[in-house]
């Protein structure tokens, strides 16, 4: 078997592939890699475009190890290969819903977890800073439960994989609740002088600058007492399905053909943005769909300074005459006390630049890179970057501890990969 991820980016192959479907499965595997000198990683479901899940040894796939083990009140315990869009389901079912979550659902929860997934809030956190327990196989083969108050739940949150295999989280939920999306159109230069207003007056701002142009597609949910107002099925299909996909595709197609009609391609879409506003159950109002493959790199920099960021980012783009069909994608997060979170420690903001999947820009991301790094990024474990563990240790204050832990528990790298190599050491 070669494993492949969904951008077409990653690929590996294993040695051995197993599909646990409990957590002894999981440690007879750990300990048949450690007996016969091997590797071994749980893969998700390819949506990393790093090499964080690789391996060429035994590689594990989640796909029988789903859904919900227990509902106690506010927690609810899934096993770690349940699908975020299953997950969503199984919630709404018996009335719950996650406080924020990423706009992708087909990740797995322990994928999502573990690569720092987020999606924006301004006091709501990612993924990690919703999970109150973890359930882990270690490298020696045990099983056990991290909780908070406990190094390891803080280090595992966002783990990169490297401390032991995710077998089960343990989320803190909430009642299903509706959230009012409205989406507009704004100026790039509005959006610059009115970022604070911005962030602090909606609970969940994501804004979208169309490289080319001055045009921003803004975002913003915020919870909403009902009656629900779902946009009808043909309006959904007509942007979530038309024209943010297949037209976008086509866009991109045409783009990667004929670069030089960029800058008219992006302007045309600037001139055909509208405005919207709807008022749905909160998962179906964070989650998209997205099916024009691309890669990406996102770094995460500290909240006060984005707008020197996004500035920066323009000007290079209008400087070196780059053309870009994707848009820059913005978000923001309060701090996190998960140590590899991407906002620890930090009030944060999101910068993800993406390019059309044909069209790989390396240019492109070094550039946009050395503005990211220069202000403190972080860049995302999940998505295309070039830092190496000397960096990573100079922007994470709890990244020797990290790593201490890690030597404590797994000295002999069963968990290790070239990825881990390199941002890990």
């Amino acid at each position: 078997m070669v494993f492949t991820n969904w951008a077409r980016n990653q690929s590996a192959t294993p040695f051995d592939v197993r599909t646990p479907a409990a957590a002894d499965d999981v440690v007879r595997a750990v300990r048949d890699a450690a007996a016969g000198g091997r590797r071994v990683r749980m893969v998700g479901t390819g949506h990393s475009f790093t090499g964080v899940a690789l391996t060429d040894g035994i590689m594990l796939l989640p796909t029988a190890l789903t859904g919900v083990r227990s509902v106690d009140g506010d927690q609810v315990t899934v096993l770690a290969g349940t699908p975020l869009k299953v997950l969503n389901e199984l919630l709404d079912e018996r009335g719950l819903a996650l406080a924020n979550m990423g706009d992708i659902t087909e990740q797995t929860v322990s994928g999502a977890i573990q690569t720092g997934t987020h999606g924006t809030g301004r006091d709501s956190g990612g993924l990690a800073d919703q999970v109150t327990a973890l359930e882990l196989v270690l490298a020696d083969g045990s099983v056990v439960t991290a909780t908070p108050g406990d190094d390891l739940f803080d280090a595992a949150r966002v783990g990169l994989g490297a401390l032991g295999v995710l077998t089960a989280v343990t989320f803190r939920v909430e009642p299903a609740f509706l959230l009012r999306n409205e989406r507009r159109r704004i100026t790039l230069s509005r959006m610059l002088d009115s970022l604070d207003e911005m962030t602090t007056g909606n609970e969940h701002l994501d804004f979208f600058w169309l490289p080319h142009t001055d045009a921003c597609l803004v975002k913003t949910n915020n919870r909403h007492p009902g009656p629900p107002r779902p946009p009808s099925a043909a309006k959904h299909w007509l942007d979530n399905v038309f024209l943010e996909n297949t037209v976008f595709g086509l866009a991109c197609a045409a783009g990667a053909r004929f670069p030089g009609l960029i800058p008219r391609i992006n302007a045309l879409s600037a001139a055909a943005l509208g405005g919207s506003e709807a008022v749905d159950a909160s998962y179906r109002v964070f989650t998209a769909r997205r099916d024009v493959r691309f890669l990406e790199m996102e770094y995460a920099v500290p909240r006060d300074r984005l707008g020197q960021a996004l500035r920066e980012t323009r000007d290079l783009v209008e400087r070196a005459d780059w053309k870009i069909t994707f848009p820059i994608e913005v978000r923001v997060a309060p701090p996190s006390d998960a140590w590899l979170s991407t906002a620890y420690g930090r009030p944060t903001a999101y910068i993800a630049c993406h390019m059309y999947r044909p069209t790989p820009h390396p240019a492109y991301f070094a550039g946009v890179e050395e503005i990211m790094t220069r202000l403190e990024g972080r860049p995302h474990w999940g998505k295309l970057h070039t830092r190496d563990a000397a960096y990573l240790s100079a922007v994470y204050p709890r990244f020797a501890d990290f790593v201490a832990l890690r030597d404590r528990l797994d000295p002999e790298r069963l968990f290790g990969n070239a990825y881990l190599d390199t941002v890990l050491g």
